[in-house]
């Protein structure tokens, strides 16, 4: 490198040779937060772009998913505030009710064998609450870890004292509405958690149970039923069988005796049976089956609840005090002596709910709860997709949407736990009831109920409790509704809809402009990741061994919407490796004297007309990718315009300029400060940490306070569309003329006379002496004999004299051996494509590449003859 292209010492010893990531992040993410550059002011006159974190468990840990619905956010958010908009990224965390309060029981149980009920509700909610304030503090410790750029003035908790109000408040106002009620229903009952699940909390798997056809009653009186829990035998009120049904419409009216329960029970007729399953005919158990509940209340029949809320058989009689799966058991047994098991198939795969939290089999129990009249919340809430008011991408899952928000039951809010927003009603000595809202007192001796709020509740009011409601405040006339909802399209139901319908409730408005739906993230297998399947990844360890923004370019690269995306070590560190390069380029730049001092050069090469042409073209796409949150599109734009246009193309093409020196090495410098300037620009939101070390390195404006968080995102110039098609012929040129002289046995540092026709009429005339430089051809001197002949294009020829320049008899040597390779290969192609039984058996997959192997193999033996033949 000569010394005009060389940098100062001085310089090159601020930004290290290689680029730690230990060194940089924690530094600046310190910085960042100090200086503020991450709060939002309620009362600018700049447009408000506001985005709410999906709030983790407090005493969860930060995984992979996560960090995608994080990197995404802060990536829009970053974006957004370089355009200059009041941008606000809002933290905070959800109290997760049945979870945090099984972690800190199970903590209780384990280190002083102690249980809940041991200290009583109010000692053992103040141990949450010492459990809370020591993750918490973990998990916001990782947020920070990541580059979560948050306002963390503005951090919320669903059971801090406002959200608290708020919840509070929605209770009231919607019980007032007559939109909550109590009653009994069917509910989702978890026997280790001891509470009411909502339908979203049960995870249906496919179990390997057992069907077993039992027969009530004797002789011509008898009926058949089939069931995969028989200890709900033991709460039949009735059998069912379908009104048209001919082979029981004898019996219909008549009963039949439950064994083991001297109870008789009637043979009714209800249009729900379908008598082509099974033997037609149904048990009916009210109190425990959801079906069975409905087929009860039409036919007046008795809800009978045979087991508590552990699970334990209640119904008197010899299976008293049995655990549910040990009376199924205990039951076929007896129900085998007694000769009434018809048939039992066994193993019977059928899908079973389980709890989402600890994966106990579910039991549908009949219970008094609380519930949401969802009806009218529902249909506001599709309405604002219907309409345009919230758009989702893609647009593809509007359908499953539509699929849950118009079929949605009425919501079981009433969970039974300590930990949570308690309800607020209260009981009076003669059965009185009132709700009391903020502020109100129950009257004495009243009573409060003893069960807390789904948590959900509180996670539904989210977009505008966090801004101060039910005041009216600035936040909320500034950021509401929010600009767009990142999350994956697995908890649509869960979160999405309840915050739809709470938001057009209490807001009149929908929560937020546009949904973004992602999918998944799995293996390189395709797998999904889980704790279970042992095939998850840490984020935390990938940030500690690579980077954050190693993590965050590789989860943002592959973020497509409604898709699943990959991840994997391996991508980790070609994501690592990609910042490396960043390093290093920007390193070059600055060693060869780039700057971002003054107005671009009027009078531009070819070169950097090439380059900035580029880099309008990639601005434009990738503007249009993020506002279609095609986030794996615009990352793969960046990281083909950093790799292949300025790294591999364009800093290359510099070198032979710097080291000519003069005015045109300095207008170069030039454009490249201002290249690398804007495209660390362009990364920053995504991979925030190296780019801003590195920006900050290249303009030396740190000691001005200034930051790339809050440098203007940068805006298309215009292409130039005659730039991109020369260099495109250059680099025609040269990779030819690469691949020519490596045919003629030239080594790529060894320099060879050239004489190079026809660049004139290819429009490069000027820049011959640019690619003689790169690829080491010396001006055709006296004597100039030339020995090989290669036509770049239609009008560029390159002649070469190579006399001298290669060892004739080994590069013959080498020449026939490969020939000989070749020869082989074409004859085991021409075989197998010539064996009719192989071609009628293989798939045509396997046969285009064996045509293709035949193809490459004719080319190599044409091009090394050819070769072979010059050098005699």
């Amino acid at each position: 490198m000569t010394d005009a292209a060389k940098k100062t010492p001085d310089l090159e010893t601020h930004l290290p040779k290689t680029y730690a990531p230990v060194e940089v992040e924690a530094r600046r993410y310190e910085k960042w937060v100090a200086d503020g550059r991450f709060k939002a002011a309620d009362d600018s006159d700049r447009e408000g772009y506001a985005i709410v974190i999906p709030p983790p468990n407090v005493t969860g840990q930060l995984h992979l998913g996560h960090a995608l619905d994080h990197t995404l956010i802060d990536t829009l958010v970053r974006r957004e505030r370089m355009r200059g908009k009041e941008s606000l990224f809002l933290p905070g965390t959800d109290h997760a009710g049945i979870s945090t309060q099984n972690v800190v029981e199970r903590q209780l149980a384990d280190k002083e064998g102690l249980s809940r009920h041991d200290l009583g509700r109010e000692g053992f909610i103040e141990r949450v609450w010492e459990w809370k304030d020591v993750y918490h503090e973990r998990i916001t410790a990782q947020m920070k870890k990541i580059g979560d750029g948050v306002d963390w003035d503005r951090e919320r908790f669903t059971l801090d004292e406002g959200l608290s109000n708020a919840v509070q408040t929605m209770f009231k106002r919607m019980y007032d509405d007559g939109m909550i009620y109590r009653a009994e229903r069917i509910i989702n009952w978890c026997p280790r958690c001891m509470t009411a699940l909502s339908d979203i909390e049960v995870e249906h798997q496919e179990d390997a149970g057992e069907l077993v056809s039992m027969r009530y009653g004797d002789g011509d009186a008898s009926i058949v039923v089939a069931t995969t829990r028989l200890e709900t035998m033991l709460g039949d009120t009735a059998v069912a069988v379908h009104p048209d049904d001919e082979r029981y419409r004898h019996l219909l009216g008549t009963t039949v005796e439950v064994p083991f329960t001297g109870r008789r029970i009637p043979i009714v007729a209800d249009s729900h049976v379908d008598p082509e399953f099974g033997t037609g005919a149904v048990k009916v158990t009210p109190a425990h089956d959801p079906n069975d509940f409905a087929i009860g209340r039409r036919h007046d029949l008795e809800s009978i609840l045979i087991m508590d809320e552990r699970g334990v058989i209640t119904a008197h009689g010899p299976f008293q005090g049995l655990d549910r799966f040990e009376a199924r058991s205990a039951i076929a047994a007896a129900l085998r002596a007694e000769g009434r098991i018809v048939a039992e198939k066994r193993p019977y795969l059928h899908a079973v709910g389980h709890c989402e939290r600890c994966d106990t089999t579910v039991e549908p129990r009949l219970s008094k709860q609380w519930f949401v009249k969802v009806e009218r919340l529902a249909k506001s809430a599709g309405d604002a997709v219907r309409s345009g008011e919230t758009k989702i991408h893609p647009p593809e899952m509007e359908k499953r949407f539509f699929s849950w928000v118009d079929n949605l039951l009425d919501w079981c809010i009433s969970r039974q736990l300590w930990w949570g927003h308690r309800i607020p009603i209260w009981y009076g000595p003669n059965g009185e009831e009132v709700c009391v809202g903020p502020g109100e007192t129950a009257p004495e001796g009243y009573v409060q109920d003893p069960d807390v709020l789904d948590t959900w509740f509180s996670s539904g009011l989210w977009p505008f409790s966090t801004f101060g409601w039910p005041e009216s405040t600035p936040a909320l006339d500034k950021f509401y509704p929010t600009a767009v909802l990142v999350t994956g399209w697995d908890i649509i139901f869960f979160w999405v809809v309840r915050m739809m319908m709470f938001g057009t409730y209490a807001m009149g408005r929908a929560p937020f402009s546009e949904v973004f739906l992602h999918g998944l993230i799995r293996d390189k297998q395709g797998k999904k990741m889980s704790k279970s399947s042992g095939n998850g990844i840490d984020p935390l360890e990938v940030v500690d061994q690579y980077g954050a923004d190693a993590l965050r370019f590789m989860l943002a690269r592959d973020a497509n919407p409604g898709a699943d995306s990959i991840a994997s070590i391996e991508l980790a560190e070609i994501s690592r490796n990609f910042c490396n390069k960043l390093w290093n380029g920007t390193r070059f730049a600055l060693m060869s004297g780039a700057t971002v001092e003054g107005d671009l050069p009027a009078d531009l090469s070819l070169i950097d007309r090439w380059v900035l042409s580029r880099l309008s073209r990639t601005v434009t796409a990738v503007d249009a990718y993020l506002e279609e949150y095609e986030f794996a599109k615009a990352m793969d734009t960046l990281y083909h315009f950093a790799w292949d246009d300025v790294f591999d193309v364009y800093l290359e093409l510099t070198k032979p300029v710097l080291g000519g020196g003069g005015r045109a090495a300095d207008d170069t410098r030039r454009v490249l400060g201002h290249v690398f300037d804007q495209l660390l620009r362009l990364l920053h939101p995504v991979i925030p940490f190296v780019t801003e070390e590195l920006w900050l390195t290249l303009t030396g404006t740190e000691a001005q306070g200034d930051s790339l968080t809050v440098a203007a995102w940068p805006t298309p110039a215009g292409t130039d569309e005659e730039a991109e098609r020369l260099v495109a012929a250059l680099q025609h040129i040269v990779v030819e003329v690469r691949r020519f002289r490596s045919d003629q046995g030239v080594k790529p540092s060894q320099a060879v006379a050239a004489r190079i026709t026809g660049l004139e009429a290819a429009g490069l005339a000027d820049q011959e002496w640019l690619v003689r430089a790169f690829v080491k051809l010396d001006p055709e001197g006296e004597g100039f004999a030339p020995s090989a002949e290669l036509a770049v294009s239609d009008q560029v020829t390159v002649a070469l004299d190579t006399s001298g320049t290669i060892d004739v008899a080994a590069e013959r040597a080498r020449l026939e051996k490969a020939l000989k390779a070749a020869e082989k290969e074409l004859s085991g192609t021409t075989a197998k494509l010539g064996n009719e039984a192989f071609l009628a058996k293989a798939p045509d997959a396997v046969v285009d590449k064996i045509k293709t192997r035949k193809a490459t193999a004719e080319a190599d033996i044409a091009r090394i003859t050819a070769q072979l033949q010059r050098l005699a």
